[in-house]
């Protein structure tokens, strides 16, 4: 049984990939939604396997990409820090930080929490004849707290929620202001022991819907925007392939729940409910060509080195990002960093040749250093 459902899914989701990839539209009509940095992936790991990471194997920023598989960590407690460029083609000063931690009550429950920083860097006001003002730093964050449990020895689930903050204008731009919403995750992670030839391999199941929340507003009210609630599906499978070497394959498949802005008029888009959204963004006819897939491979040699690769891919309509990650880590006791690069293959891509970075620290095991 635990076989045919292992194949079930995996089979189901890689024929959901291979259906994206052949539906290809000339138009571009990507879904518009507020504060957009909250999709971005922010640590090395996933983005090194093509943005991964509903079902690999539990890590320390498990917060992002499904917070139910801190309750199947191992150590008690963790943090990690994680820093992206953003366009470092065409400026120095763009940015993701991504703070994340957890820490394990007893053997079953976990609390978990991150910060997200996203940097536009400094821009500069001119007026019409192009004569500087001024200058501003708009920047938007979010601030999570997750808690996880177990159900069973196989399965977990978890809730998240989530503030989050946007100013896009600096205070310098009339009739733009900050603007402020709160949202939830909700998180589900099932990973089972099937036997291989060399032992015990690992299938993993995760779902997570992520920022289901309020709208944010840039005008007091008077217009709205969706955040980016997003579903979010993924199927791992770790091979031993001895002793000290493996290799797991990772699939995740990714929608925005939210309705597309041309169905409606200006008005009817600002008085719609986010959970109205939710619902009838899956009557979108455009619904498999919203579907965004990622495929990832990592390597593995005795829990301490890794060597990554992935492919991510996104239809024409909904944006057209196309690219391949690589990506490596290494784990020494109670320290693990983390490395990740991007290579577009369509459209030039904010990450495009950039490497992004993630240094995380065993906090249990450091303590029993210090002992």
């Amino acid at each position: 049984m635990k076989k045919i459902l292992f194949l079930f899914v995996f089979v189901l989701l890689i024929a959901t990939v291979t259906s994206a990839q052949k539906t290809v539209d000339n138009s571009l009509n990507p879904l518009v939604t507020g504060v957009p940095s909250l999709s971005i992936a922010p640590d090395a790991r996933g983005g090194g396997m093509g943005d991964v990471g509903a079902a690999t194997t539990p890590d320390v920023n498990s917060q992002y990409w499904n917070p139910a598989k801190y309750a199947f960590m191992e150590s008690g407690a963790g943090l990690s820090l994680s820093y992206t460029p953003w366009l470092r083609k065409l400026v120095s000063d763009m940015s993701l930080s991504y703070l994340a931690g957890y820490y394990k009550i007893g053997d079953q429950q976990a609390i978990s929490a991150s910060l997200r920083y996203f940097s536009l860097g400094s821009v500069d006001l001119t007026d019409a004849s192009g004569n500087t003002l001024n200058s501003i730093n708009p920047a938007e964050y979010s601030i999570d707290a997750a808690y996880s449990r177990q159900l069973s020895d196989k399965w977990s689930a978890a809730v998240a929620l989530r503030f989050i903050y946007s100013d896009l204008s600096g205070g310098q731009i009339t009739d733009m202001y900050p603007g402020s919403a709160v949202a939830a995750d909700v998180a589900t992670y099932y990973h089972s022991t099937i036997q291989a030839a060399n032992g015990d391999a690992i299938f993993g199941f995760g779902a997570d819907i992520s920022n289901i929340g309020s709208k944010i507003s840039y005008d007091k009210g008077n217009t709205s925007n969706f955040l980016p609630t997003n579903l979010r599906l993924g199927v791992s499978y770790q091979y031993p392939m001895d002793n000290y070497n493996s290799i797991s394959f990772n699939v995740d498949v990714n929608k925005l729940l939210v309705e597309p802005q041309d169905t409606m008029t200006t008005e009817q888009y600002s008085q719609i409910s986010p959970i109205t959204s939710i619902f009838k963004s899956f009557s979108d006819p455009n619904f498999i060509k919203r579907i965004q897939a990622s495929v990832g491979v990592e390597y593995g040699y005795n829990n301490q080195f890794f060597v990554r690769g992935g492919y991510f891919y996104e239809s024409q309509l909904s944006g057209n990002r196309k690219y391949f990650t690589l990506g490596a880590g290494f784990m020494l006791n109670v320290f693990r960093l983390d490395v990740a690069y991007l290579i577009a293959t369509s459209q030039s891509n904010p990450l495009d040749q950039t490497l992004r970075l993630s240094l995380g620290f065993d906090l249990a095991g450091i303590k029993g250093l210090m002992k």
